[in-house]
């Protein structure tokens, strides 16, 4: 993450997650949850979950979270599951965003896994 623009190179972690959240709830992202899960894991300090209605919304979904932080010049260290379209992951180091096609959703059971983690309220 060299090239991040000036303001928003300390950008910290929850921030990255709140401008996720929004740039998927832009476009009727569901179920959204933002899980702080410092101190539970060493790879990430958030994840933010959402729902999708198809697997074409799936990747829409994924391709506004990073169309916006792209635009901030914040590119996804990885990004796995963009051709299913059933869960995609976009690795941006401090947040992980998982974005599930419904059914996938409740059979991996991420927020159940990681019970222990804070929810943050997605603010507006």
């Amino acid at each position: 993450m060299k090239k991040i623009k000036e303001e928003y190179r300390e950008l910290p972690g929850e921030e990255l997650a709140q401008i996720c959240a929004k740039a998927a709830l832009a476009i009727k992202a569901q179920e959204l949850v933002i899980l702080d899960v410092r101190g539970l894991t060493t790879f990430t300090d958030y994840f933010v979950i959402m729902s999708g209605t198809s697997s074409r919304h799936v990747q829409a979904l994924a391709e506004s979270v990073e169309g916006q932080l792209r635009s901030k010049r914040v590119k996804t260290a990885r990004a796995e599951g963009l051709k299913e379209g059933m869960w995609v992951l976009l690795d941006f180091d401090d947040v992980v965003v998982h974005i599930f096609y419904h059914d996938q959703r409740s059979f991996y059971d991420l927020e159940g896994l990681w019970g222990d983690a804070k929810k943050i309220a997605v603010r507006a």
